[in-house]
């Protein structure tokens, strides 16, 4: 094989430009966030921080009610000296508020910065203490909290390094999360497997009204995942859904409510769902490599008397070989990476029986605003992607090459 040279090498230069940029800087990005506790409503994890910082608009703030509130009590305190410290104190919030009035948000610190921040905590917190047993204040049930809010200014370092792994690796919640995506993934792409090549071999068939079969059969693929979850809510809903009194009927269910309020029947709710919705998919991809198998194979098997089976496990299913790991491969993926049908259908509930992986990081990143926890999750569900992927890969090259 002849080498790459410069010029070839400068035509693939925007697609590895692309491909840092859409798909590897994204993954950066989220294993950087993985070693850190990093949470928006905490005002002291709000960002990655590796060393400590000093949080300007905090101790400007609280500086500014702490001095108005020491004010404001001047005349409950009697004693001068006391009277003395308060107005020294207020000198010292208002020095630092000076120094850091043209700063904003987070920002590096020096160590002596730190100390002087620090005891400047210490001198108001005694200070208030000992006014409050002295005297009655208006105040003295907010001053302590406001002072204690000057040391909180000091934002430590958030950096927890593969703690955040070691939590998840014990967290039941994500055991949970992993099993009822697993089985989700299984038994959901065997059933489309299954149906899915029936309904190829179907429609690989030369019968009246083909096209119109095969257009219609897709319509379940075409609709918004988000609006069949939506219309499958309604069929299941235990008081007046058409499917869950159906199966009630029929015996499947002891009761209609049953099959969104209970574990087991949630998720066989959610599977049916998705395997009516992807397993169209499934038959496109499949008669796509049907179509792709010489006729002269099967006139040769019908001369040699095979029959109908032989003909489907000795000339289709070998030759079809590659279009079902392909369709597996691509659905597997796209399953186990599942979301807007179970957010939309079950929320994940009851009781969390239908909770993926996908699910339960969506709910620590934007229920809770954790986006350390959640960035966790999410790459423990980029190395399952990755291993099935790598699995498929390295069967489909190998049935590739057996073919050459």
């Amino acid at each position: 094989m002849r080498k790459m040279g410069f010029k070839e090498w400068l035509f693939i230069v925007p697609t590895l430009l692309l491909i840092a940029v859409f798909s590897v800087w994204p993954v950066v990005q989220s294993f950087t966030y993985t070693f850190f506790d990093y949470r928006l409503n905490d005002q002291q994890k709000a960002g990655l921080y590796l060393s400590e910082r000093f949080n300007t608009s905090m101790f400007n703030e609280t500086q500014m009610y702490v001095s108005m509130f020491l004010e404001e009590d001047l005349p409950n305190i009697m004693d001068a000296q006391d009277k003395d410290k308060v107005a020294a104190l207020n000198k010292e919030l208002s020095a630092v508020d000076q120094k850091y009035k043209d700063q904003k948000d987070v920002i590096k610190i020096s160590k002596q910065e730190k100390a002087k921040i620090e005891q400047l905590h210490k001198d108001a917190k005694d200070l208030v203490t000992s006014l409050n047993q002295k005297y009655k204040l208006i105040h003295k049930n907010d001053l302590p909290k406001l002072v204690n809010d000057l040391q909180n200014s000091v934002v430590p370092s958030n950096f927890i390094g593969l703690k955040g792994y070691k939590q998840a690796l014990t967290d039941s919640r994500v055991g949970i999360a992993l099993r009822n995506t697993t089985v989700f993934t299984v038994i959901s792409v065997f059933i489309e497997l299954i149906l899915g090549l029936g309904l190829a071999l179907v429609l690989n068939k030369t019968i009246f009204g083909q096209g119109m079969i095969r257009t219609t059969s897709l319509i379940p693929w075409a609709i918004p995942t988000a609006v069949a979850a939506l219309m499958w809510s309604y069929l299941f809903n235990g008081s007046s859904g058409i499917v869950a009194h159906f199966f009630e009927s029929v015996g499947l269910v002891h009761k209609s409510q049953d099959l969104l309020l209970s574990g087991p029947g949630a998720m066989a709710s959610t599977i049916l769902a998705d395997v009516w919705k992807t397993t169209p998919y499934m038959a496109l991809l499949l008669l796509a490599g049907l179509q792709n198998i010489a006729k002269d194979l099967y006139e040769a098997a019908s001369i040699d008397g095979a029959t109908k089976i032989q003909t489907f496990f000795k000339v289709t299913l070998p030759l079809l070989k590659p279009s079902i790991l392909v369709a597996l491969l691509f659905r597997m993926l796209d399953a186990f990476r599942v979301f807007d049908l179970v957010y939309v259908l079950t929320g994940g509930g009851p009781g969390g029986e239908t909770e993926t992986m996908s699910i339960y990081a969506y709910k620590v990143m934007f229920g809770q605003t954790n986006f350390g926890y959640g960035s966790i999750i999410v790459m423990l569900m980029f190395v399952c992607v990755a291993i099935i992927a790598i699995i498929f890969v390295k069967f489909l090259g190998a049935n590739l090459m057996e073919r050459n």
